[in-house]
């Protein structure tokens, strides 16, 4: 089982960047996807995008123009690259591994430590 490891979290201010890091601990295989959650106080939980089976990324509309997904070549490392951050984007953010299968990234059961982001106005 995949284990991952998040990272890169920080305070920012409102319309400043970070990039998150999430470190798979093996190779990801090309049925394997990768979601991005983030969770902020008194709130459930909320998926943002992914990294599908093929590489491709899917965003959800509260981080579309802002927020990227990426990976390196070995396919281990995964980058979200947050831009015109905004206090409603405060949160612990998590990356989880799922299986593509028809379309959807299914049964997330390897999920990294989260690491914390807060936007300040």
């Amino acid at each position: 089982q995949v284990q991952l490891t998040e990272s890169g979290g920080g305070s920012v201010q409102a319309g400043g960047s970070l990039i998150l890091s999430c470190v798979a601990s093996i190779y990801t295989a090309n049925r394997v996807c990768i979601g991005w959650f983030r969770q902020a106080p008194g709130k459930e939980r909320e998926a943002i995008g992914l990294i599908d089976g093929y590489g491709r990324p899917h965003y959800a509309d509260s981080v579309k123009g802002r927020f990227t997904f990426s990976q390196d070549k070995n396919k281990r490392t995964l980058f979200l690259q947050m831009n015109s951050l905004n206090p409603e984007d405060t949160g612990m953010y998590y990356c989880a591994a799922g299986l593509w299968s028809s379309g959807l990234c299914k049964h997330y059961d390897s999920w990294g430590q989260g690491t914390q982001v807060t936007v300040s106005s």
